[in-house]
């Protein structure tokens, strides 16, 4: 069956994921509208495509045994110069964020793996553009400001042509649901068929 590119991640609620995407893309990051605004609990990581039922069943039982918890953005920081990327800071959440990703990466588990940095939770919004793009955007973002509960993740695939598309969301405390509406400028999800793997969408992120 091959191999497939996924990740998993905490999607920024509306209005914040599509204001944050609108701006990304005007900072002049070309891969703003193929790359949804998230907080990534699994960076990009290839498996085999058999093994879709298993790491679906895995999230499911992750999601199952947490519970929300509070989410707040503000400001701005950098990976510069180890890494080309502007991003938003969660100062609130962290803890949970980093909680969550720990068990969705067990290491017994489907989706275990080693990670080239330390987890440390935040949101980009530039990554890979010129350093003055780069400015732009940290300055741009200084004072921003965002606030919701996180109430569940989601299960993306990175299509051929270089978009994630979510093929799943698991809301914590019960089973997967269907995807949510896509933000402004992104693909639409796709509802995926109750039963394997044949209808879900092929889906990539940063």
């Amino acid at each position: 069956m091959g191999t497939v590119t996924l990740g998993v991640s905490i999607a920024v609620p509306e209005p914040y994921g599509s204001q944050l995407q609108e701006l990304r893309a005007g900072f002049g990051d070309v891969a703003a509208h193929g790359i949804p605004t998230h907080v990534t609990l699994v960076p990009p990581t290839e498996v085999d495509a058999d093994r879709l039922p298993e790491i679906r069943a895995h999230l499911a039982e992750v999601a199952a045994a947490f519970g929300p918890f509070g989410m707040r953005l503000a400001g701005t920081g950098t990976f510069r110069p180890l890494s080309p990327v502007v991003f938003v800071q969660v100062v609130e959440g962290g803890t949970g964020c980093t909680r969550l990703q720990g068990l969705v990466r067990d290491p017994d588990g489907p989706l275990s793996r080693e990670l080239a940095f330390p987890y440390h939770p935040h949101v980009t919004v530039a990554h890979g553009i010129s350093e003055e793009a780069m400015d732009l955007a940290f300055a741009t973002l200084a004072d921003y400001a965002a606030q919701w509960t996180c109430t569940g993740f989601a299960l993306y695939e990175q299509g051929s042509d270089g978009v994630w598309r979510k093929l799943r969301e698991y809301p914590f405390g019960t089973g997967p649901i269907a995807g949510v509406p896509a933000q402004s400028g992104s693909p639409v999800d796709e509802a995926e068929p109750a039963a394997g793997p044949a209808g879900e969408t092929a889906v990539r992120r940063s």
